[in-house]
């Protein structure tokens, strides 16, 4: 009750602040607050695809963008696939936004090429293609609104090296699609800082992240590495290891490698360890705020991403809900583009 409590408590606080900005960002490399557009010079018409709506990190995603587009003055279509396995439904969804004529597009992609040559013609015709969350990597796009995942897990095992006090450990690793960008990219961050410290990695192997996969690559690795002192994992592996874990009688500690809510409620109630966020509502707002500056011809910088902060039982009475998840009774969003 007091997590619920909290949870309104800050998500009415978030809903009433006049304003999400000025926010705190890396912009191609330095420091700034950023301040967005303060209302589009027409209804410009633009399209968001989403890899799904499965879980509040997208709904999240979502309200971000349908809020920004309200406050903006344009219009917006919103549409999901269904899941990491659907890349031909988003490519659909391009194609059925080229055909209802939008202005520009915002894209978290399920994986890094399949709209790349779809995104070059749109990009040639002057309607700008936004990059949000996921890491679609195409050449000439129009921006990227998003944090390297690279620095998410770099942050964690950071965390994790300091909670360890240095000491020999093992380390699971669940890291979500092999094909995404944002896991290609969490990988490469983990590699990166692995070196010079004493960790022991044990990799569980690529599934989408639905809860029955997640749980299949989880009980297998425990199963082959049942003295693992942490396991890091996307959040719905994450949150099925929380369970598992203390089920079987496991001593190994989760944390994930971003946040949703049901990795925070698991964090408040000492089930999961850590997370770091990377503030997804926060990006999305970016994300059509760039579209809409690219339409206006503005000059674009390549990367915003909001500051990652690391979350655990002590960090987490002083963060604001409202960068990660939409306010209580709002769900995904999914609607068509406006005339």
């Amino acid at each position: 009750m007091r997590w619920l409590t909290l949870w309104l408590s800050l998500a009415c606080q978030s809903l009433l602040a006049a304003e999400w900005f000025p926010y705190p960002v890396r912009a191609d490399g330095r420091m700034l607050d950023y301040r967005p557009l303060p209302v589009a010079s027409q209804p410009w018409r633009i399209c968001a695809l989403l890899p799904h709506g499965k879980d509040r990190y997208w709904w999240g995603v979502a309200w971000g963008l349908d809020q920004e587009a309200r406050r903006l003055g344009v219009r917006l279509g919103i549409y999901e696939a269904g899941g990491y396995e659907y890349a031909e439904v988003q490519v659909e969804q391009f194609e059925h936004c080229v055909a209802e004529g939008a202005d520009a597009f915002v894209v978290a992609s399920i994986n890094t090429y399949d709209l790349c040559s779809a995104a070059e013609v749109q990009i040639k015709a002057g309607r700008p293609v936004i990059d949000l969350v996921n890491r679609l990597e195409c050449p000439g796009l129009s921006a990227h609104s998003r944090v390297d995942f690279a620095d998410m897990t770099r942050a964690t095992l950071k965390y994790l090296v300091r909670v360890s006090e240095g000491r020999p450990i093992q380390v699971g690793w669940l890291p979500g699609p092999a094909d995404a960008g944002w896991v290609q990219d969490a990988e490469r961050g983990l590699r990166d800082a692995l070196p010079g410290t004493r960790v022991t990695l044990a990799h569980g192997g690529y599934a989408p992240v639905d809860r029955s996969r997640q749980a299949q690559l989880t009980r297998e690795l425990l199963k082959q590495h049942p003295r693992l002192d942490y396991l890091i994992a996307n959040a719905e592996g994450a949150a099925f290891a929380a369970q598992l874990v203390r089920n079987i009688g496991s001593e190994a500690q989760v944390l994930s490698f971003y946040a949703t809510e049901r990795v925070l409620e698991q964090i408040r109630e000492g089930q999961v360890l850590a997370a770091p966020t990377d503030s997804p509502v926060i990006q999305a707002r970016i994300a059509l705020d760039l579209a809409v500056r690219g339409l206006q011809g503005e000059k674009l910088p390549q990367l915003v991403s909001p500051q990652i902060e690391m979350l655990d039982a002590d960090s987490l009475d002083r963060f604001d809900l409202g960068r990660l998840m939409p306010p209580e009774g709002h769900w995904m969003i999914r609607q068509e583009l406006p005339d």
